[in-house]
């Protein structure tokens, strides 16, 4: 019963944090362009207002709890399902990219509060390109769980031990 209702939390989480990474992107891009097509106008003032609202208690109201959250039922659930396979590391580090990217907006953000715009900075869609092929990596991960053994022949012998197996002996 703990497991189903962890899972629950988790896929709820990841679900809101995607979605996060892939509106965020968006509205720093739309506004982006309204703030460089207007800048100057008496009706800026109040859409420079607007953006500032919807991305920063986006980012820090939503996306933020989302990922926190998201992250620690994930961590719950690695150690109550006993999960410790190839394909749950390669998910763990799409996860860390996701979570880069979710830093990268974070900044994208606050950036766009302190320059009073988007007018000197890289566009925000590319939270979008790097975003949806880590969220598409975990999906096939999780659905797929792909024996991933083939990548045992490259990768070091102390990574497919568990530590102190050698004291066990």
């Amino acid at each position: 019963m703990m497991v189903a209702a962890l899972k629950y939390l988790h896929l709820a989480a990841m679900l809101c944090w995607c979605a996060a990474l892939v509106a965020l992107p968006v509205l720093l891009h739309v506004y982006g362009a309204i703030w460089r097509r207007h800048s100057g106008s008496g009706q800026t003032e109040a859409r420079y207002a607007e953006f500032r609202l919807i991305t920063h208690y986006g980012y820090i109201g939503f996306a933020t709890p989302a990922a926190v959250i998201a992250i620690a039922a994930g961590t719950a659930l690695i150690f109550a399902g006993q999960v410790f396979d190839l394909w749950f590391v390669a998910k763990l580090a799409l996860v860390a990219g996701m979570t880069l990217v979710h830093a990268w907006i974070g900044h994208l953000v606050l950036s766009s509060g302190e320059n009073r715009g988007l007018h000197r900075m890289p566009s925000a869609l590319w939270g979008l390109w790097l975003g949806l092929p880590l969220m598409a990596g975990v999906l096939w991960l999780v659905l797929a769980k792909p024996d991933l053994a083939w990548t045992e022949d490259w990768l070091p012998g102390f990574l497919l031990e568990p530590y102190g197996a050698e004291a066990r002996r």
